[in-house]
């Protein structure tokens, strides 16, 4: 039985289609792996659902995550439901000295300069 070229292809594109699929279930399972290994108390976590907060205590038994979302609210959720830990940005630093020559914030700057310059004036004349 010779198989023709259409059919070659076909199962070519099929392989590269499971070889991709495994490889981002692989990648999945990592990133949840590493998710897993961040979720500790004391983690300010965001989840599924959009609700940011401090992990309190986690119950390993039952798969329960207490999570404070504010002063005095402790929520119980499950633990899958935890999609992210939510990491503190550094905010890049500005410099409050104005750069020389620039004018202050509010500052009226009332001399613009002009294009003309003195000596083109009096050539015109």
């Amino acid at each position: 039985m010779a198989l023709d070229p259409l059919t070659l292809i076909m199962l070519a594109v099929l392989a590269v289609l499971i070889f991709f699929m495994f490889r981002n279930s692989r990648r999945r399972q990592a990133e949840a792996r590493e998710l897993q290994t961040k979720v500790v108390p004391g983690a300010k976590v965001m989840t599924n659902f959009g609700v940011f907060g401090t992990i309190l205590a986690i119950d390993e038994d039952e798969n329960q995550v207490e999570l404070e979302s504010s002063p005095g609210t402790v929520l119980t959720v499950h633990r899958q439901t935890i999609s992210r830990v939510v990491e503190p940005v550094e905010e890049p630093t500005v410099s409050s000295t104005p750069v020389e020559g620039e004018p202050e914030f509010g500052e009226r700057v009332d001399d613009a300069p002009n294009d003309e310059t003195p000596d083109a004036k009096k050539s015109d004349d």
